[in-house]
Formats: structure tokens, sequence, C-alpha cells
């Protein structure tokens, strides 16, 4: 079995919350007590000193030191030393684009698949933990070297996933049909769609749907299905 133990939150703001409120008892169980100090990837955002200042302020009310990767001067020593990996949410494409540039998506890979330490991503740092980042909903304002992500799961993940509005007169692709193109692509995998406020937590090779809202999957040549908070989803964690 896999030491894996993600937490992949589809937003970190919700309505009527501030940063990280809707989920901070469950990163709280999920980074224990071991855990002192966390590693924070600002990259996805331009500003990345105010964005660690939001997420420090939010991690030290938890009882959490955190050090922003962006303020060391050797970000691949940083990803060996620390003891859990949160990575925010921003422009999908600029993150990843950073993780390829500073060498780090082999030594995020080897601290969390090899050595068991905790990752947590919100929004765009739940994308890039899955297979790729096809099925973000960002533009590519930046172009990564390749669109292949961390690969921490073997599916993929739609965060802020969003119903369609029956009410509307918008004529545009729902975001069901984007994925239906997706998979209209051969071989590509599963996509799970995370609507605000749901999040998934892996730990080895169980995976369980948490958080105040469902989930939406969709499977290359299937119908969608839609699951309640609570659902097993370890099935998809099996590469297929």
């Amino acid at each position: 079995g896999s030491p894996r133990r993600l937490l992949l939150v589809s937003n970190s703001t919700l309505h009527g919350g501030g940063y990280l409120g809707h989920c901070q008892q469950h990163i709280q169980s999920f980074l224990g007590e071991k855990v002192k100090r966390v590693l924070f990837v600002p990259y996805a955002l331009h500003d990345r000193d105010a964005y660690a200042r939001t997420a420090r302020e939010k991690f030290e009310s938890l009882g959490y030191g955190l050090d922003s990767i962006h303020e060391s001067c050797d970000p691949v020593e940083a990803v060996r030393k620390s003891e859990a990996i949160f990575i925010g949410g921003g422009n999908t494409f600029r993150l990843l684009k950073a993780l390829y540039d500073n060498c780090l998506i082999q030594e995020i890979r080897k601290r969390v698949l090899e050595d068991g330490i905790p990752y947590m991503g919100s929004s765009a740092g739940t994308n890039v933990a899955t297979i790729s980042i096809h099925t973000t909903n960002d533009m590519p304002i930046v172009y990564p070297p390749s669109l292949q992500a961390l690969g921490l799961v073997p599916f993929n993940i739609n965060p802020h996933y969003l119903d369609p509005d029956v009410k509307s007169t918008h004529m545009g692709e729902t975001r069901e049909e984007r994925i239906r193109q997706y998979h209209e692509e051969p071989n590509t995998p599963p996509v799970l769609g995370l609507r605000e406020g749901a999040m998934l937590l892996v730990e080895g090779d169980k995976a369980t749907l948490q958080g105040v809202t469902g989930a939406r999957l969709f499977l290359r040549g299937k119908k969608p299905t839609e699951h309640e908070p609570g659902t097993d989803f370890s099935f998809l964690l099996i590469d297929s």
C-alpha cells in the first residue's frame, strides 16, 4: 500500500466564510499533532508575499507554523526538509510552470508518495495533485513545459464544479459538456467534479469524499454519476 496522505479541497473560500474556514477542522484532523510546520507553495498567485501572509495567519490560528517556499533560496531543499506541503489556489498554469521551473515535480512526488508526508491542495493546488491539468477551469496565461502534473492520484479533478443553471440564458458550454469533450479524447482518465465545499481525503489506498456538498463523477463513455459526502472513491485509486 501507498503511504500517501492527501487532502484535496475544491476551494479555499466558501461563500459567507473566511479563508479555509469551511475546512479548518478537516485540516487539523488531517495534519494532526505531529506536524509542527507546513511548507506553503504560493506560486499560483502573482503577489506571493500577500498570499503567504494570508496562509500564515490561518495556519498559525490553527496551531501550525508556516514557511513559504518562495522565501527559500533553495526550493528543492525546502521540499526535502518539509513536514507537510500545502499548495494554494490561483492560476493552475502559472502554478504548474513554477513547479517545473523550480524542479519540484519529482521532489514533491517523492516526499508524498515515498516518504508519506501530508499534502494538502486547494483549487489549483488540487488540480496539480492529479495526473494532469487538462480539466482546470483556468486560462493558459503562461505555458508550462507539460500539462502533466504531480500524479499523486491516477485520475483528474475539476475543482469548483458548477451544475448548469436551469434559469440561465447563457448559451456557452456547461462544465459537464467541457468534461465530456475531454473524454472524447482516447485514454482519458476519470474526472471527479468537486463542488465548492467538497474535498477528497486520500489515505493510502482509501479515498473518501468529505465536506458539505457532493461531487459528480465522469467516466469516459459513461453517464456521469452523483455522489454524496461519505462516498468511498477508493476504486479511483486503482490505476486504470
